[in-house]
């Protein structure tokens, strides 16, 4: 493996994947990426608000693309399996799209905003919609994998995604979206970045049972980063990843939403995190030619088998 100026026994002697160094290209396509970091209340409204004052900083910032947390509008509804919350979902497009491009052809960012979709009588999506920085609504991504965990009731409100892996062309490079329990899963990652999108994102809301945070908070927190920094390196892609942050539900229970929203690039370094308990708007800079310099140096996607990966359809080769 090329070590670009550090060679093995520099590595041996404790040198850090993450200090090596290698040159790097001029490519003027820099850009900028926002993340709006928020806790949620039971006022749609209100989250509405708090979110749209986010976009708006960060673009003050010098933000090219804006992203939200997962269903930004609400709280976390999916703790519990209740009809009532299906009164949140709208069309897409819908009213809530129409005021994201509005507000993206005001500001001219791009955003990705992640919403409950109603896509007929009984018949609803997670989805993220992508608004192009001139208002244009470009399309949306409908969640591919549903999760069905304690207090992650989510197959009770969401039917699967049905339009498959997806990238779209924005003013401020081609992207990919995908929605939190997707970001567990390679085969979403690598299709994503196969359709040519240049930076993932995953709007995401994830957090500790409080009973369990003690013992494995860490560990979980570790594993939710490790694994989206991985799709960077394999993919040779940069990952944003924007997290819910507060306790939503009882006291005692519920979850507590870490934050930590972050922003990694295609050789999986973080170059920006977001705090783990509190609010907040996080801008990163990302130099989309450096999915070129790294792809020539691990060039991953050039020795691929494609040949050999038939039984990646089958549920399981054993048994």
């Amino acid at each position: 493996m090329r070590s670009w100026g550090r060679d093995a026994s520099d590595l041996a002697n404790g040198g850090s994947v993450d200090r090596i160094t290698f040159p790097r290209m001029t490519t003027g396509r820099i850009v900028k990426v926002g993340l709006v970091q928020r806790s949620a209340g039971g006022d749609p409204a209100a989250n509405t608000e708090s979110t749209a004052k986010g976009i708006r900083e960060a673009a003050a910032r010098g933000a090219d693309i804006v992203c939200t947390q997962e269903l930004y509008r609400s709280r976390y509804f999916c703790q519990t399996e209740s009809h009532e919350h299906f009164a949140l979902a709208e069309p897409i497009p819908g009213p809530t799209t129409e005021s994201l491009q509005a507000l993206a052809k005001e500001l001219g960012v791009v955003i990705v905003g992640s919403l409950f979709e109603k896509r007929a009588e009984g018949l609803y999506h997670n989805t993220a919609a992508i608004i192009d920085a001139d208002g244009k609504y470009l399309g949306k991504y409908r969640k591919m994998h549903i999760p069905d965990d304690p207090q992650y009731y989510e197959k009770f409100y969401f039917t699967p995604g049905d339009l498959g892996f997806q990238a779209f062309d924005t003013a401020a490079g081609r992207i990919g979206t995908l929605v939190c329990w997707d970001q567990w899963y390679p085969e979403a990652a690598r299709l994503t970045a196969l359709a040519g999108a240049e930076v993932l994102f995953y709007p995401t809301a994830i957090g500790w049972h409080p009973a369990e945070k003690a013992e494995t908070g860490a560990a979980q927190v570790s594993a939710w980063q490790t694994m989206q920094r991985s799709h960077a390196i394999a993919n040779g892609v940069y990952v944003a990843a924007v997290n819910r942050v507060g306790h939503e539900g009882p006291a005692g229970g519920g979850l507590e939403f870490w934050g930590a929203s972050f922003v990694c690039d295609p050789f999986g370094v973080v170059v920006a995190e977001a705090s783990q308990t509190a609010e907040e708007v996080l801008v990163a800079e990302v130099d989309l030619g450096r999915q070129e310099d790294v792809r020539r140096n691990w060039p991953f996607l050039r020795d691929r088998r494609i040949d050999a990966y038939a039984p990646i359809t089958k549920r399981l080769l054993v048994g």
